[in-house]
């Protein structure tokens, strides 16, 4: 069974921007989440990078979860407070410290002694904090703001970022030093569209909380809304997949999604012609051969269950135009890319019009070719 990320309370979540559940069924997501708890079992800083929606809190409470700590796990976004406030939540403060500190509280780091602070959005810190912050994970204690005395500290540190922290360095906008503390150990958070074997497990992940709330029993998801989900961009990531999924089960009718009870209004979606002939390199690549089967086999059945006559020389017709006019039209590449040899390649080209007729041999050749309709794919 697929290993299951969700947050231990999501009731409160509603109007969250977070990811609120993750799945690794996806090969890479699979060895995602091996390195994530080689990484928990040490007690090393960790950095997480990853755009918005794609799960890093959810990451961070599993590097915890899987850790020998015994101590708490305190999340703060980094974004949510002032210049003025976030000082003071981080490192705590005495009574009269500043106008309206009455009496003395601590801060997040002593919150989190003993278990996990994580510090998410670790790139809108101003070069100020960020000075105190080096100096806390250097020194391992914290002084709050009004006092003389440090307070040791036993607390691990997980820091995420959406930001391109290298940009940021090279702006001065970001201490380098302070970036090569926090990622002792650095874990790279792909976005939803490069791990497209998660998907649609998601889905039905979503599929299953939002039935029960809305009252519906059984739900499915027909081919076509399959392949839409597997051809999106997800500019949202998991968390634009799961109000997708909830929409789509409020409109949908018979107990099964269609593709247009999906409102996707994002970027785009990948497999889009023109985009394949303008920018062929630019497409989103398949991540594994296991979510490529998947997405063949959503395809095929959509056209199945479209009664698309002539299946076999539809889709073989469509796998050569699409090589030959990703490899623009080089036959040698695109030759390769098939793994078959020319000879053959150009016999398929032949036969569907994309090069001339040279020979009456040539004509022979398309003949058995046709007739066996097998050759492209033994080879």
């Amino acid at each position: 069974m697929d290993k299951l990320l969700t947050f231990p309370d999501q009731s409160g979540m509603t109007l969250s921007i977070r990811a609120k559940a993750m799945l690794f069924h996806d090969p890479r997501s699979s060895e995602l989440l091996l390195q994530v708890e080689r990484i928990a079992r040490s007690d090393a800083t960790t950095l997480i990078i990853g755009e918005t929606g794609t799960g890093k809190e959810l990451i961070a409470r599993h590097i915890h979860n899987q850790s020998e700590r015994r101590g708490p796990f305190v999340a703060v976004n980094c974004g949510a407070f002032s210049e003025s406030l976030i000082d003071a939540e981080l490192f705590g403060h005495e009574a009269g410290a500043f106008t309206g500190a009455t009496q003395a509280r601590s801060g997040w780091f002593e919150a989190a002694n003993g278990g996990t602070l994580f510090l998410d959005e670790i790139g809108d810190l101003s070069l100020a904090l960020q000075v105190k912050l080096l100096r806390v994970l250097q020194e391992r204690q914290v002084v709050r703001l009004g006092a003389r005395h440090p307070i040791p500290l036993n607390v691990r540190l997980v820091a995420a970022t959406n930001v391109d922290l290298h940009k940021a360095i090279a702006a001065e906008r970001f201490r380098s030093d302070l970036y090569y503390r926090l990622g002792v150990a650095t874990v790279h958070l792909p976005p939803l569209s490069e791990r497209t074997g998660d998907i649609l497990p998601l889905a039905r992940h979503f599929i299953d909380v939002y039935s029960g709330k809305l009252k519906l029993e059984n739900v499915t998801l027909s081919a076509d809304a399959k392949l839409a989900l597997l051809s999106y961009e997800w500019p949202g990531n998991i968390r634009e997949l799961e109000n997708v999924i909830h929409f789509a089960l409020i409109v949908c009718r018979d107990n099964q999604i269609q593709a247009e009870d999906l409102k996707l209004t994002g970027i785009s979606h990948r497999h889009q012609n023109h985009h394949a002939r303008q920018a062929p390199v630019a497409a989103a690549p398949l991540s594994n051969a296991d979510s490529f089967q998947q997405q063949l086999s959503v395809l095929v059945n959509s056209m199945i269950d479209a009664d698309q006559p002539d299946l076999f020389e539809r889709l073989e017709e469509g796998l050569v135009r699409t090589a030959f006019d990703t490899c623009n039209r080089n036959q040698v590449q695109t030759a390769r890319v098939l793994g078959i040899s020319r000879n053959i390649l150009r016999t398929h080209l032949k036969r569907f019009g994309l090069i001339g007729f040279e020979a009456g041999a040539d004509i022979a050749a398309v003949g058995a070719v046709a007739g066996g309709h097998g050759e492209l794919l033994q080879h």
